[in-house]
């Protein structure tokens, strides 16, 4: 959405907004009294009219009819070129902006082939299964006879399954399903696959980092599959906007992709405010510990990101508006909805109950009904995980509340999409957590308005993710040269490497697999199996939690929430993967911390700058959960840390880390003994600003700082990506070095605390309570380090590569 016009906080824009969203900001900001106007900025994205087009000729007149039964009497523009290129058998990426009308784009072209071939088939891929169940209302309801829409994902009854391989002629599914069922059992899906036209990829911005390397794979095992039997079908993708499509695309499927960018839908006028929670009452509270003048300094402390949505929300719901609430956690969104619901009870008995949580980890029958509440307007507010961020139809939405900088642009404006979605004026508010990125980017709007979306990362080469997937292909059936062109740079130092560790055998005909049961992959890249969490009295399935969670999130003691109930959880059990919880509503939250160790294996490139060096490698990085704190609710207050025996995990991944010789430091005025917090501190600030570079979030990147590594022998500071084997960010992080650690170093320096807050150097995440931390001492170390790296813009020359001592 790119903004026309930008006004200051407290002003209002040239032309005013509609009605409603200009008076519902107006009753959010009276709200919180007092002085200090919460909003320090508000954005103007203005309405646009839409530009059709005529119905491709090869439109049959039955799915004309169709369309027009649910309202749409022509395409747009961009709906229509996006269509003649794939029915003419160009692989087609469609990246327009939120309600754009993208399901028209790829619906247009797969359905007037089904009519006109009626052995034909489509498969349809999403990254949630709520976008593929609402992809299926859609689809079905349009009523076409023969195509038979079906879904097939991990919720299906397993007597549907055979019944969708032998007849559904669109099946709608998930990277997922396609990784573990279809693929793996081929054979069974053999009639579909060799009449399969074309494969549609929803969403596909989302497909970054880690997963999105596991899924490129998947979607080649799929060409090879298809391959197997003649069959070459179209990939036709859909992605919010983001920066060179093309090239996402076609790293994503390894095929060449045309992009369709120009959106011609019409878009109904955004109010986009920046609200920055108020200091708590009496300004300053105890700061956390570690802060550089001791315990007892006092930081100024604002109020909860989460609270402030939460109210937000209410009032959203008490003055009749239908408003979504972004979450950024599971346990977030349930608290979101937990202290709306209460807020308005107290207020008018029995409101509460049109508020709902709705995040992943639900049981299949809870998400639908939630889905259902929202669509038919049972339910008017709703805190969710970006399960909702994606193209669900949520027609009717008036307003838009996004708890924390959500990651990347692309992001922002997706969910912010999701209101207004009818073509009426609608009502976006980014509420800024207490986190040093947040408080950058709401008092530095030029960062988010004006500029363009990220481009999508991803490294299919990544040898943590090309390696298992090799394997996965060669248990399907046995690999062969001409495949290893197909999964491309490094397949064939990863077979070579699978050979000698036993997985592959090498025979004349190609490689086989060598064991019986097949290889245990997880594309999602979050570290296992999920959990499940059980009610210990009953016996009940709550819901589950992802593997790589499980130490933080349903560990013994733990609290967890449940559609605002609050359980404790027993006991955690890995080996089975299931975590016992009881129902109990104890006054404190619980809060995980971890310790870390890191050790350099390689140094792929390197900058010497002097007294700094700044160094790209791979690192092997332990961490272990060790205990968890208690706190109080109302207040926050730390009752008592217990210990936890959970075993380490241990991760090889790429880290960017600088080293500064102890005399720079020195000579910048940092004694020897506020090095260590120095350091830390800087080490936390750099971690909240680097997502402003990459297409992460701080909790896709870990961090580690010493006054004296054994592998650098100085004084170091390291961030690394939070993934096997890498995710791009690291790269990134070192190739915009200068320009991270300038807006590191201005987010510490325009920060109002004293001795550093939540805003500028503590961290949510830190395992060691954010102690010991030295705001001053950051600064003086950026500063060294930025006076010696070549400025922004300037080539980072590449020194080799060099193994550490």
């Amino acid at each position: 959405m790119p903004p026309a016009a930008t006004v200051a906080a407290g002003h209002g824009p040239d032309r005013p907004p509609g009605a409603a969203p200009a008076e519902l900001l107006r009753r959010l900001r009276a709200r919180t009294g007092g002085d200090a106007d919460p909003v320090t900025h508000v954005e103007r994205v203005p309405a646009r009219p839409g530009e059709q087009a005529p119905w491709p000729q090869w439109t049959p007149e039955e799915l004309r009819a169709a369309f027009a039964r649910r309202g749409v009497v022509a395409p747009w523009r961009h709906q229509a070129e996006a269509a003649d290129l794939a029915y003419a058998g160009t692989h087609v990426v469609v990246a327009t902006g939120t309600a754009s009308g993208k399901s028209l784009a790829y619906q247009l072209p797969a359905l007037a082939t089904l009519l006109a071939d009626p052995r034909a088939t489509v498969l349809y891929l999403a990254p949630t299964k709520a976008l593929a169940a609402d992809q299926l209302r859609a689809v079905a309801g349009l009523e076409l006879d023969g195509v038979r829409p079906a879904t097939y994902d991990g919720d299906t009854p397993r007597a549907e399954r055979e019944w969708i391989r032998r007849h559904s002629r669109f099946v709608l599914t998930n990277p997922d399903m396609l990784h573990h069922g279809v693929l793996p059992g081929h054979a069974h899906w053999s009639g579909f696959l060799r009449r399969l036209a074309y494969v549609i990829v929803d969403e596909c911005h989302t497909y970054r980092g880690v997963f999105g390397s596991h899924v490129a794979h998947v979607l080649r095992r799929l060409r090879r599959q298809c391959a197997r039997f003649g069959r070459t079908p179209v990939f036709l993708l859909a992605s919010a906007t983001s920066g060179d499509p093309a090239t996402a695309a076609g790293r994503l499927t390894g095929l060449p992709v045309a992009a369709v960018t120009d959106d011609a839908s019409p878009r109904g006028g955004v109010t986009f405010a920046l609200w920055e929670p108020p200091l708590l009452p009496g300004d300053h509270a105890p700061g956390a510990g570690g802060q550089a003048g001791g315990a007892g300094d006092l930081a100024p402390v604002r109020r909860s990101a989460l609270r402030e949505t939460a109210d937000l929300l209410a009032d959203a719901v008490a003055s009749g508006v239908r408003a979504l609430a972004f979450v950024r956690s599971r346990k977030g969104a349930e608290v979101v909805a937990a202290t709306a619901r209460r807020s308005l009870d107290e207020a008018v008995p029995g409101l509460g109950d049109r508020v709902a949580a709705y995040r992943a980890g639900y049981l299949r029958e809870e998400r639908r009904e939630l889905e259902r509440a929202l669509l038919h307007g049972d339910l008017l507010g709703l805190a969710s995980t970006n399960a909702l961020e994606l193209g669900v139809d949520l027609v009717g939405l008036d307003a838009v509340l996004i708890c924390g900088w959500p990651g990347t642009r692309a992001s922002l404006w997706q969910q912010a999409g999701r209101a207004g979605r009818s073509g009426d004026e609608a009502l976006a508010v980014l509420v800024a957590r207490d986190d040093p990125l947040d408080t950058y980017l709401v008092h530095h709007p030029e960062a988010l308005f004006g500029r363009p979306v990220e481009a999508t990362v991803l490294d299919p080469a990544n040898p943590y993710v090309l390696a298992p997937q090799l394997a996965c292909a060669a248990a399907e059936a046995p690999l062969t040269p001409a495949d290893l062109d197909l999964f491309g740079d490094g397949a064939k130092e990863a077979v070579d490497s699978l050979v000698a560790a036993g997985a592959l055998r090498q025979r004349p005909t190609g490689w086989y697999w060598r064991h019986r049961e097949r290889p245990d992959v997880d594309v999602r890249g979050e570290g296992g199996a999920p959990v499940c969490v059980v009610e210990a009295a009953t016996g009940r399935l709550l819901g589950t939690v992802d593997g790589g969670s499980a130490h933080f999130l349903v560990h013994a003691g733990a609290v967890h929430l449940h559609q605002g109930v609050s359980y404790v959880v027993d006991s955690l059990d890995l080996d089975d993967g299931c975590a016992l919880v009881h129902p109990e509503e104890p006054d404190w939250s619980t809060h995980a911390r971890d310790v870390t160790s890191l050790t350099v294996a390689s140094v792929r490139s390197y900058v010497d700058a002097g007294p700094v060096g700044l160094f790209l490698g791979e690192v092997d990085v332990t961490s272990q959960v060790v205990s968890y704190q208690r706190r109080r609710i109302s207040s926050g207050e730390v009752i008592d840390t217990r210990p936890l025996d959970l075993p380490a995990r241990e991760l090889r991944t790429v880290a960017v880390w600088f080293t500064l010789s102890p005399e720079s430091l020195a000579a910048a005025g940092v004694e020897p003994a506020d090095v260590p917090g120095a350091l830390h501190a800087a080490e936390h600030a750099a971690i909240g600003l680097l997502p402003l570079m990459a297409t992460c979030d701080r909790w896709d990147i870990g961090g580690l700082s010493t006054a004296l590594h054994p592998d650098t022998e100085a004084p170091t500071v390291f961030v690394y990506d939070g993934h096997p084997g890498g995710a791009g960010f690291a790269e990134r992080a070192y190739g915009t070095a200068a320009q991270w650690l300038r807006a590191t170093r201005d987010a510490i320096a325009e920060c109002g605390c004293e001795a550093g807050c939540p805003s500028c150097v503590q961290s949510p995440k830190c395992g060691n309570g954010n102690n010991p931390l030295s705001k001053p001492g950051a600064l003086r170390v950026l500063d060294v380090v930025l006076a010696n790296l070549p400025a922004p813009g300037a080539a980072l020359p590449r020194q080799g590569d060099r193994r550490s001592e």
